[in-house]
């Protein structure tokens, strides 16, 4: 029941792959070329997107492994989106200059379509509950 069609394996590594494009067009350059040393949170980002971009060259061979990875990035994306774009939409604050960024973010979409949501529920989550936490006597 908890099987992934291979339809599926190929819209997960279309979709790694996807990620794996995009930063290295936009993020190696910066990692190549900068000459003096970044700030922390820009040092911090940068690290943390290079080491995301990583597994997801892994997400490649693996899709089905490198799912936390995926939904680690859902689930970051999805709470910046609602908590905080949305607040300033709707009070009529949200600035053009963030709006770049949110379309950007927005494209999780795309992990909420290829995510194999079955095999997800069935392997994490209905797992989590089926074991019992404490051992057999």
């Amino acid at each position: 029941m908890n099987q992934v069609s291979l339809f599926r394996l190929y819209v997960l590594r279309a979709l790694y792959l996807l990620v794996v494009i995009g930063l290295s067009v936009v993020l190696l350059p910066q990692v190549i070329s900068h000459t003096k040393p970044w700030e922390f949170f820009q040092g911090a980002e940068t690290c943390m997107l290079l080491a995301f971009w990583l597994l997801c060259m892994l997400g490649v061979r693996y899709p089905l492994q490198l799912l936390p990875v995926l939904m680690w990035e859902l689930i970051w994306k999805t709470l910046w989106l609602i908590l905080v774009p949305l607040p300033l939409w709707l009070a009529g604050k949200l600035s053009d200059a963030m709006l770049p960024d949110v379309f950007a973010i927005g494209c999780v979409v795309l992990v909420y379509i290829a995510m194999p949501w079955s095999y997800v529920y069935h392997q994490y989550v209905n797992n989590l509950f089926s074991k019992s936490v404490l051992p057999q006597q």
